[in-house]
């Protein structure tokens, strides 16, 4: 079916402002390439959308924000949808695929304070907000006297906890304020990834479609979306999840990854946590890998997960 012949493309997304953000994104930059097709943007409440829990670790973690998603697009009810990456399970069911990764923003974590403050000059008690195990033991790791309380809800809702002075300090990822155009008013401090190790595939957006066929039995809507893919964001996101995979981490292990692959080499580096955050374990990799070549990244990816399981990943990993 060519686009002449007026087919729709439904984007299903999370209702949150973040999500129909980066969901408008998408639908720009399929726009651009296909300025006849109708698209539309169909929100769905996800699980994760409506509990509110203050730590979705209790019950089924992050991906909870797919699972209706992933429902609608086995139901045909939405072509593609749209995902923060770091939201997808290293491992996707077969029915469903990534069709393309849009450039990555800044995967960097900020520390957001009414002051400006730096996280290792928190005064000790200082109470910092975040519902992610990887962050409260990374902070606490440079911090260890911070308080760090549970945070949870849209980026308005956290940032209102620094406003109101309930706490000191919060923790949200650079890639969703810059987004949301909200960055600019915020007095932050760009955690350095080399002691502040992002979450895998943080600052990505990934687009997943149903395995079988054809987006709306169309060509050239395949290539439109595929055209969308940024091979440097799809090598280091797939050494990322491979990484993981190897370690059979789930959406709720507190453990961080970053590839970068800018020049020919992948350079990664990881931290896992133990349960209580009380035994870590870092790890680094670099390797040549041509650009573009996703598979030989995920075996990066994979080669430091080995590296990782024989130096007592798998134990703390029980533990988790």
């Amino acid at each position: 079916m060519s686009v002449t012949m007026k087919a729709t493309l439904r984007i299903g997304s999370r209702p949150s402002k973040l999500a129909i953000v980066q969901a408008e994104m998408v639908r720009g930059a399929i726009a651009g390439a296909l300025p006849d097709l109708e698209i539309e943007i169909v929100p769905i409440k996800t699980s994760g959308d409506k509990i509110l829990t203050p730590s979705l670790a209790d019950v089924g973690g992050k991906g909870l924000f797919i699972k209706e998603l992933e429902q609608a697009l086995a139901e045909r009810r939405v072509d593609i949808a749209v995902h923060s990456m770091k939201d997808l399970p290293a491992v996707l069911p077969a029915e469903f695929r990534v069709a393309a990764t849009p450039p990555r923003e800044n995967p960097h974590d900020a520390l957001i304070t009414s002051n400006g403050a730096r996280l290792k000059s928190l005064a000790r008690g200082a109470k910092l907000g975040t519902s992610s195990p990887r962050r409260k033991f990374e902070a606490l790791r440079l911090n260890p006297g911070l308080q760090v309380l549970p945070l949870r809800g849209s980026v308005d809702t956290r940032l209102a906890h620094i406003q109101s002075g309930e706490m000191d300090a919060i923790i949200l990822a650079i890639a969703g304020l810059k987004r949301l155009g909200r960055i600019a008013q915020l007095k932050y401090e760009e955690l350095d990834e080399r002691e502040f190790v992002p979450a895998a595939a943080q600052a990505a957006v990934a687009i997943e479609i149903r395995a079988d066929g054809k987006i709306c039995g169309s060509d050239e809507i395949d290539r439109a979306v595929a055209s969308l893919n940024h091979p440097q964001t799809a090598c280091e996101t797939a050494a990322e999840r491979a990484f993981l995979a190897s370690i059979h981490a789930s959406c709720v292990t507190p453990v961080g990854v970053k590839a970068a692959h800018p020049d020919g080499h992948l350079a990664m580096r990881t931290i896992l946590f133990s349960a209580d955050g009380s035994r870590e374990l870092a790890g680094e990799i670099s390797e040549r890998v041509a650009a573009g070549d996703s598979l030989a990244a995920a075996r990066v990816g994979e080669q430091l997960g080995a590296e990782m399981i024989a130096r007592g990943a798998r134990e703390l990993l029980h533990e988790v």
